[in-house]
């Protein structure tokens, strides 16, 4: 949140809102999830600003009032109206293509480079940034071919190049609600009322790491709050770091951690770990890790600087509250697959993952899956794009026999 200074750098896009403002809260989502930076002036926090909100509306209150760079303003928007402000593409140039893939991740991208170079005109819708999850690590240092490591950002835009290099059209802001079929033919619906026909169907969707939604847990996200140790733990070389999550990923990724970090303390909600015994036993055996059990995680307190301060945190057992001060955390309570608008037609696991065959093609034939959001997969970017590869083989085969292209 920033105060209406006059030193706010020129090329900032400025948002007037308000928290309880409903149309304030999606144009922010909005730009969260395209990862478009912008500052955020709340006017109830500085009263100051609606002066000039008044200003710029001809004395109208009218919120959100979002000021770009060039000097123009959009007044409450609609998501289609701010896609068009910043250029993302909103619409394909045609209804049918070889090949349509849903999502942008690692396999996505992937799977789009191999059909498109195969020859396939191949159609990669996206309701979010490009990259999915990569897009938002900070650092890895695990991807092959990059041994200083490399951003999640900078992976992402080297796939999407690559993938428009080889004729890959892709659609931003489009949220893909619905599969259908047509005879051989398979097709995908958008919340704006879209429809698009393919000869097969990819859905690279991803998942989403669980969040405890407490305050000031967003605010840190890729500063000092993680989810994945094999990227981010290295960060924390001889430092204090927190694994939020008895279970088996916690266990796991605290036996990682533990390689790196001076101490480790796993924190868990009920009153007995549920991690394997095996696996409890290992962390036993680590003089560097110590288990607490009936934590109850608070908040996450951010200093002037956006970074953590401080865990606040209550003991379900003595009700005692007490503020813990670790070098870092790693949020380890489970993955979400994005798959509920394909639920109710294609067969998913008792978790929501959705479940293939060898080939990776789903119960809907013609509808293939790969990546974080396909059941028995690994959650691992490097995984995620060797499964991209793979079910774009696979989906050239199946376009040989069934629609001959």
């Amino acid at each position: 949140m920033t105060p209406p200074a006059d030193d706010r750098p020129p090329q900032a896009i400025r948002m007037y809102g308000a928290n309880w403002c409903p149309d304030c809260r999606r144009a922010k989502t909005f730009f969260g999830e395209q990862r478009i930076h912008y500052d955020y002036i709340d006017i109830e926090q500085f009263p100051e600003a609606v002066a000039e909100v008044e200003r710029i509306n001809d004395g109208m209150r009218s919120i959100p009032t979002i000021v770009f760079p060039d000097g123009s303003v959009l007044v409450e928007p609609s998501d289609t109206e701010l896609a068009a402000k910043m250029g993302l593409h909103l619409e394909a140039s045609r209804d049918f293509y070889d090949v349509i893939i849903v999502g942008s991740g690692p396999a996505g991208l992937t799977a789009g480079i191999y059909t498109a170079r195969e020859g396939l005109s191949t159609l990669l819708l996206e309701k979010s940034g490009i990259g999915g999850q990569v897009g938002l690590t900070r650092h890895m240092e695990n991807f092959p071919g990059f041994d200083s490591g490399i951003s999640g950002a900078d992976l992402a835009d080297r796939l999407r190049r690559q993938a428009e290099r080889f004729g890959v059209e892709i659609v931003q802001a489009q949220n893909v609600v619905d599969l259908d079929e047509d005879g051989a033919y398979r097709l995908v619906r958008t919340s704006d009322g879209g429809e698009y026909c393919g000869g097969a169907v990819l859905l690279a969707t991803g998942s989403n790491y669980r969040r405890l939604r407490v305050p000031g847990e967003s605010r840190l996200i890729g500063i000092n709050i993680h989810f994945c140790a094999t990227c981010d733990a290295p960060f924390y070389q001889d430092r204090s770091v927190y694994v939020i999550g008895g279970g088996n990923s916690g266990f796991q990724e605290a036996l990682h951690i533990c390689q790196f970090a001076r101490e480790v303390t796993i924190l868990e909600y009920e009153p007995q770990p549920r991690a394997s015994l095996i696996l409890q036993q290992k962390v036993a055996d680590c003089p560097t890790i110590h288990v607490r059990t009936n934590q109850d995680v608070r908040e996450f307190l951010v200093d002037d600087t956006r970074h953590l301060s401080g865990v606040r945190i209550v003991d379900r057992k003595t009700g005692e509250e007490r503020i813990d001060r670790p070098d870092g955390v790693f949020i380890l309570i489970g993955m979400d697959p994005n798959s509920g608008n394909f639920k109710h037609r294609i067969e998913t696991d008792g978790h929501g993952f959705i479940v293939t065959n060898d080939a990776l093609e789903t119960s809907m034939r013609g509808v293939f899956a790969a990546g974080d959001v396909r059941a028995r997969s690994t959650k691992q970017a490097a995984a995620a794009a060797g499964e991209g590869a793979t079910a774009a083989l696979m989906i050239r085969q199946y376009l040989e026999r069934v629609v001959a292209v």
